[in-house]
């Protein structure tokens, strides 16, 4: 059969989903590619930035120029001779660098010689300074620690290359957390997709029963999966606190965990925790995409099998099964790969505690990005995660042979 080729009219109507496509996804994998080349620390004005070569921060330097001058003049006052001339010729060399670089632009390159003629200047004015210090050991001057601070921005100022190439994707292979959080990620994904899977079945084939009161039955069976993921989480939490919460005490109660407390504080009550909350809100989702494929299923089929003698079990595992692999297929790959970049469940129910028991590569991504600014090797955390889903993705579609898309 000969594919027709789409035209212009056609291509037209798919601009607008290409251009979301490429705001909303390429974009952002492009500029996390680019950030992982760089040690890119937006707390850090040295490396907040993308440099490839030296740079200068020029309007910085000039205010710090005018601060030299500006405390030097309140320590002239306590001088007299040598000494004083000494800190004056030095406030002036200040000022006149001030002026000089007043007006220029606010970052910009720095060539080799005028990076060795800044350094030169800012340690002959400290040594300058200095000098006038330690010779004069008996006045209180006002500004001496400042003085050294204020040296210690001058040189900032001076901003060298943060690109670092491959070297972050080096550290990631010795960074044992990265490991530790792959290790929880792949433990919580695995358990939990494959209770959703089980439990999903038994709640399809319930929903696929035609019997009276089954549209309440499947309405109140998506509710769990109607509640947004922080609600959930965060009742969950209530539920699982060791001090009043239902169901640690229940647990508890049964003999399956030693006492309420251990729920949320131990790394194996933690991770329970997270999965247990997750089933109960997914499984519904689960069980929706399998009912579907359920749906289109030949009802004449299994008067056939009735006719033939084939019992519930033989006719589920040799028909029902084989005929509902696409659609079971389908189901675990959206579910796997949203549950591999799991975050918003467990950062509300355990925030990655205890100990990091249950930190996910989504959580370690974000305390690496957000809450130590360090945008460089959270980016290259994030290509692992690309990467790693765009596994998951080649093995359901490829290995497995699931047909997402048909050409008919």
């Amino acid at each position: 059969m000969t594919k027709r080729r789409i035209t212009a009219g056609q291509f037209a109507f798919l601009v607008p989903l290409l251009l979301l496509i490429a705001v909303f996804a390429l974009y952002p994998i492009i500029c996390s590619v680019v950030y992982s080349f760089f040690d890119y620390r937006t707390n850090d004005q040295t490396a907040a930035g993308l440099y490839t070569s030296t740079s200068f921060n020029a309007r910085l330097f000039a205010e710090d120029c005018g601060y030299i001058a500006y405390y030097l003049d309140d320590e002239i006052t306590l001088l007299d001779g040598a000494d004083k001339a000494e800190l004056e010729a030095v406030s002036a060399d200040a000022g006149a660098m001030e002026n000089t670089y007043r007006d220029t632009a606010k970052i910009g390159r720095l060539s080799p010689a005028e990076e060795e003629k800044l350094g030169r200047f800012i340690d002959d004015t400290v040594a300058r300074i200095n000098l006038v210090y330690d010779k004069n050991q008996g006045v209180s001057f006002y500004n001496r620690d400042k003085i050294g601070v204020i040296a210690d921005e001058m040189r900032s100022c001076i901003i060298k290359s943060n690109f670092t190439g491959f070297a972050a994707y080096e550290a990631l292979l010795r960074d044992t957390r990265f490991f530790d959080s792959l290790g929880h990620t792949v433990l919580f994904t695995a358990v939990s997709v494959a209770l959703e899977l089980v439990l999903g079945m038994v709640l399809a084939l319930i929903m696929n029963r035609a019997m009276r009161g089954i549209g309440a039955v499947r309405t109140t069976a998506l509710v769990p999966w109607a509640i947004p993921t922080a609600v959930s989480a965060l009742m969950w939490s209530y539920m699982y606190d060791g001090g009043s919460g239902v169901i640690a005490h229940m647990f508890a109660s049964l003999g399956l965990i030693s006492s309420p407390e251990v729920m949320l504080l131990s790394a194996n009550g933690a991770m329970a925790a997270a999965i247990l909350a997750d089933v109960w809100k997914t499984t519904p989702y689960m069980a929706l995409l399998l009912l579907a494929g359920l749906q289109i299923i030949d009802r004449g089929l299994y008067e056939s099998a009735k006719v033939d003698g084939a019992g519930p079990v033989r006719t589920f595992f040799s028909m029902t099964l084989p005929m509902l692999k696409p659609s079971m297929l389908v189901a675990l790959l959206f579910r796997t790969l949203d549950a591999f970049r799991v975050f918003d469940l467990i950062t509300v129910l355990t925030g990655g505690g205890p100990g990091g028991a249950t930190e996910t590569l989504s959580i370690y991504a974000y305390k690496v990005m957000i809450g130590q600014s360090n945008y460089g090797y959270g980016a290259v955390i994030v290509i692992a995660m690309v990467l790693f889903v765009a596994a998951i993705a080649f093995l359901f579609i490829k290995v497995l042979g699931t047909e997402l898309i048909s050409d008919d």
